[in-house]
């Protein structure tokens, strides 16, 4: 199993930063982690976030490319409704240029409706309208109709649906699936099927929520109050421009004890052997290859960023890519993994 980490960029007002030393310290890391011998940087997409969340992931990618040689550039996603097809598409191509062909564009229909009116985008389609950006894509790198072409000869495309029914349509499309929840497999399988391909095609990668430390104790209190940060920024602007209410703030605490059932709803914590259990567990009997977490959350000091990262490409990744020999935690009486 490969292992990255992923980046939000994000700059809350409670330990704001002036925005060039952060994004100058965001490249000074993604060396680091190429040296430490991480295995992809994977950036993401929103817009009109008052944490200043990154919205440009391609952009800031080929800045990625320029001070690196080997790791892998992902978007954790391009949110495909906001674009036209052939902008994406150019825009990837040239930072696959730019990186020798270290390119893995990943695509997701977005969820925000103060998004798509910002670039008049209809969301009512965004699912039809993501998988057609999708084919448009391939269709447009392989008929020379944008230029240049990416290095790679079929530059990895991965569908960003967290859910069965979009795991069934990343098979039918046959791209990779950006989901590291090895319950959503089993639909992923039977989309390669119903589209006459062989499952063994299938790939799966994805983010997990999840913090190693040598000292839970100590770490703590610090990572839950950045964490509720970084959770709440989400719940917040997940229901603006709707008629939802502003959801109640979240408990870091009950995060940490709950099994995964979406993508934010939980928060593994620990060791490294005890958080490698646990991905381990998450990912089990499907073909994920590479998962990456979190760098840092909502406003952390960098130090403590690098720390955390230096962890996971030590202490972690080893443990994953060996399958977790020594990976073990704790069970209760009557446990079992799934």
């Amino acid at each position: 199993m490969r292992v990255g980490l992923y980046f939000d960029l994000r700059n809350p007002g409670r330990w704001r930063r002036d925005p060039a030393s952060l994004y100058a310290g965001f490249l000074d890391l993604c060396v680091e982690a190429e040296r430490l011998g991480l295995d992809s940087i994977w950036v993401t997409e929103h817009h009109g976030f008052d944490d200043d969340y990154l919205p440009a992931p391609l952009t800031l990618l080929a800045a990625v490319a320029a001070r690196t040689e080997r790791i892998r550039l992902g978007t954790g996603v391009v949110v495909g409704p906001l674009h036209a097809a052939a902008e994406i598409a150019e825009q990837a191509a040239v930072v696959d240029i730019l990186s020798g062909g270290r390119l893995e564009l990943g695509l997701g229909a977005g969820y925000r409706p103060t998004e798509f009116a910002l670039y008049g985008s209809d969301i009512r389609t965004r699912y039809a309208a993501n998988d057609a950006r999708a084919r448009e894509i391939r269709e447009l790198w392989q008929s020379g109709a944008v230029t240049p072409s990416p290095v790679q000869q079929r530059l990895p495309i991965w569908m960003g649906y967290l859910g069965p029914k979009g795991a069934r349509r990343a098979g039918t499309l046959g791209e990779y699936l950006l989901s590291a929840d090895a319950r959503i497999w089993p639909p992923y399988r039977d989309g390669l099927l119903a589209a006459g391909l062989d499952p063994s095609h299938g790939r799966m990668a994805g983010g997990v929520q999840a913090w190693v430390t040598d000292d839970p104790d100590r770490d703590w209190p610090l990572v839950r109050t950045h964490l509720a940060a970084q959770v709440d920024s989400y719940a917040r602007h997940s229901v603006q421009g709707t008629d939802r209410p502003m959801p109640r703030p979240v408990d870091p605490d009950r995060l940490r004890a709950n099994e995964p059932r979406t993508s934010l709803n939980y928060f593994f914590f620990g060791t490294p052997a005890e958080v490698a259990a646990r991905i381990l567990d998450y990912t089990a009997g499907a073909p994920v290859d590479s998962v990456y977490l979190w760098a840092g959350l909502a406003g952390m000091d960098e130090a403590l960023v690098a720390r955390h990262i230096n962890t996971i490409a030590t202490e972690l990744a080893p443990l994953l890519r060996t399958g977790g020999a020594q990976a073990t935690i704790p069970l209760e009486a009557g446990q079992e993994h799934r």
